[in-house]
């Protein structure tokens, strides 16, 4: 595709305070899903009947924004696409809370689980670095990643769906919720279309702040005629600031204890072998899976970039890269990171693939970690807004997904059978779990890939 700024693009090129603006524009494409994991695991520990451990998601950007650069410092600025929070790791993370005897060996679970998936990745990288990526490429090449990389989007359309009808109160209508997601998706793709090149380039912030705006009407609405119907956000966060007076915690959030390591401390009294088999049976396995879900990514972010991320800087390096900053991740928020679709969906519609902005992105995530109103305003962004600009995103991954797949030569029943397995599977939704391990959605339809083309590579050819 057509970049307006390359990855070498520097801030003089863009401009400094434009280059802010596309870091705000990544920010707001990776936060929602960045932010929900914890959410998440302490939601799980309350279902199971258990002591919430009360994970801050602040935190979690705070992780994500290290972890971004560790990435970035590895893969020495080739490769622009952001770290955040992976849902992956859910089941491993809920498996490491639940089998603590305390909560603070529970967080120390989570540093040491990170660390065990980390080791998974670095164990590879060294092996690609022995023996090089061909191997990559002849299990895994077009006719298996193309249709994978489509099924990483379709595999997110029921979030987006969903998300479009949900309100942040939950007891707005949801037509009048649909009515504001598809206001922001409107304004997104007019935005991106018809607007000039500045416009081009931020087009989800234009989405999402018109989104709000509608949003905001009706909450006003909703407040004035007494119709929670219409009450979409839910202002509750911003209003919690100055909760008991304005202070110092209206601003700024610097309590220690919300970062894990802090946490973990505590647990160390109660650390015990039988735990410890706990937590890399929970992780190890999945670090795995989310390898074959890593080339994947990289795959389709060097389709958009126009450069073989798998050999220049080199797939050892990505690896490490993301094995070593999801350990710095989790050591600051408890979330193991990974490379977001959100963040390449965004590269790809605004046709920005600066590395410059993803490292402005990752230092005002760092920063926005501390400041309290803009996470309590992202917190308020309801659902329906987010999933408006979830239909744009990850339909632009389904999308570079299948331009892959138009260099396939389909007249072959071989590649057909391929790409026919690859994509039933995923988008029947196949996922298997033994014990605490989970093999996703996507990482089952490419494990069937691959082990279809092998089966079919020496076929005879279709006349």
């Amino acid at each position: 595709m057509k970049l307006v700024y390359n990855v070498d693009a520097k801030p003089k090129q863009m401009g400094y305070w434009n280059t802010v603006v596309f870091a705000i524009q990544q920010l707001l494409a990776i936060m929602a899903a960045t932010l929900v994991v914890p959410v998440i695991i302490n939601s799980n520990m309350i279902d199971a009947g258990m002591e919430s451990p009360a994970m801050s998601s602040a935190a979690a950007l705070f992780g994500a924004g290290v972890g971004t650069l560790v990435y970035l410092l590895f893969t020495r600025r080739k490769s622009p696409v952001f770290l955040g929070s992976s849902f992956a790791f859910i089941g491993s993370m809920t498996a490491a809370f639940a089998g603590a005897a305390t909560i603070g060996l529970g967080y120390l679970g989570l540093v040491i689980g990170a660390a065990v998936a980390g080791l998974v990745y670095v164990i590879i990288a060294l092996i690609v670095k022995l023996c090089g990526v061909a191997w990559i490429n002849k299990i895994m090449p077009t006719v298996v990643i193309g249709p994978t990389v489509t099924i990483i989007g379709l595999s997110l359309a029921k979030n987006a769906v969903g998300d479009m009808t949900k309100s942040g109160t939950g007891t707005a209508s949801p037509y009048v919720c649909l009515i504001c997601a598809l206001v922001t998706l409107a304004v997104t793709m007019i935005a991106s279309a018809y607007g000039n090149k500045k416009i081009r380039l931020i087009p989800f912030i234009i989405g999402v702040l018109a989104g709000y705006a509608m949003a905001a009407i009706y909450t006003v609405m909703g407040i004035l005629f007494d119709d929670p119907a219409l009450m979409v956000i839910n202002f509750e966060n911003i209003t919690s600031l100055w909760e008991g007076g304005i202070g110092l915690h209206t601003f700024l959030d610097v309590e220690p204890h919300k970062f894990t390591f802090v946490n973990a401390l505590g647990g160390f009294k109660d650390f015990n072998l039988s735990y410890l088999a706990t937590v890399v049976i929970a992780y190890a396995p999945v670090a795995f899976v989310v390898f074959a879900e890593h080339i994947a990514d990289h795959k389709n972010l060097s389709t958009i970039i126009e450069k073989d991320l798998l050999e220049e800087p080199g797939l050892s390096n990505t690896l490490l890269g993301d094995g070593i900053g999801s350990i710095a991740g989790a050591f600051f928020g408890g979330c193991p990171n990974t490379t977001y679709g959100e963040s390449v969906g965004c590269v790809a519609i605004s046709g920005n693939a600066s590395v410059w902005t993803i490292i402005y992105t990752a230092i005002g995530a760092i920063l926005i970690s501390f400041l309290a109103p803009f996470v309590a305003f992202v917190n308020s962004i309801p659902s329906c807004v987010m999933g408006g600009i979830c239909v744009a995103l990850y339909g632009f991954i389904a999308v570079s997904g299948l331009k892959m797949v138009q260099k396939v030569d389909l007249s072959q029943n071989k590649n057909l059978f391929t790409v026919s397995v690859i994509l039933i599977t995923g988008v029947g939704g196949l996922v298997l779990t033994f014990g605490q391990v989970t093999i996703t959605t996507t990482a089952c339809a490419l494990i069937l890939g691959i082990l279809a083309n092998l089966m079919l590579k020496n076929a005879k050819e279709t006349d």
